[in-house]
Parts: C-alpha cells; structure tokens; sequence
C-alpha cells in the first residue's frame, strides 16, 4: 500500500533555473522509485533538467512559531553584517 510506503519531497530545477525548487511530495517504496515517480509527476512537459528526491523523514526544519527568535539578527556581532568590512578594489564585482 502506498500509504505505508514513506513520503518523499520532490524538487526540481527546471531548465532556465540556477536552483532546485520544491514541486511536490509523493510515496514511494524506494529511492530509485521515488525519482521515476518525480520524473513522471513533476516534468511531464520536460521543463526539468536536474531531480531531487529527499525522505521527508530526513528533513529537519525550523519551527514557524519560532521565527522571530530564530531568524533575529545578532547586533551584538557587528561583524557578521557585510559592511564591517573593506572590500579591496580587486573585489569590485561582489
């Protein structure tokens, strides 16, 4: 059955993209299954040129209801923002 299989996130860099982007989910028994399923659920129209398939189980996230302390900003380590430092004039294009 494919509800006891376990649920894979798919993510699919498409052919004008420089990053993979989550499509979807599916279940799959296996790895290899996963990406075929993935291959022929996400990019039907061919618009794919690179697939990742991830277990969910193996994905770690932050928790929403935490994001304000999470993602708040350290002021008191000024030289974590860009502008602590001086760029040389070789690095023009950063």
């Amino acid at each position: 059955m494919s509800s006891e299989w376990p649920l894979w996130e798919v993510f699919v860099r498409s052919r004008r993209g420089l990053s993979h982007v989550h499509s979807g989910s599916l279940h799959a028994p296996d790895a290899e299954l996963a990406l075929r399923n993935a291959r022929d659920l996400y990019t039907r129209r061919q618009e794919g040129v690179s697939i990742w398939v991830v277990r969910a189980d193996d994905i770690t996230a932050s928790s929403p209801d935490e994001k304000d302390p999470f993602f708040e900003t350290a002021s008191d380590k000024p030289y974590r923002h860009p502008t602590f430092y001086e760029l040389p004039d070789e690095l023009a294009h950063m």
